[in-house]
């Protein structure tokens, strides 16, 4: 996918990496993907995305699913 974007002065200061990773957190901020998804987008690992969203005081959206995620995987490692 090809994004062209306005010659606007402000946007000029930006790469294309940081603007990957400002959509990114932009879309994890209204819920509209997923940290990994974000992390995908943004082109870095799902740490460093989360980083970035601590730095823009973006809190984590941690859902049922997430839990029940978690939960899984500590069974798997971790079986009774």
């Amino acid at each position: 996918m090809t994004l062209e974007l306005p010659e606007i002065s402000a946007i000029r200061r930006f790469s294309a990496d940081d603007l990957r990773l400002e959509l990114a957190c932009a879309l994890y901020a209204r819920g509209r993907i997923s940290a990994v998804a974000g992390a995908d987008l943004a082109g870095t690992d799902l740490v460093s995305f989360q980083t970035a969203l601590h730095e823009r005081e973006i809190p984590r959206q941690y859902s049922a699913a997430d839990l029940q995620d978690d939960i899984d995987t500590l069974a798997q490692l971790f079986p009774a």
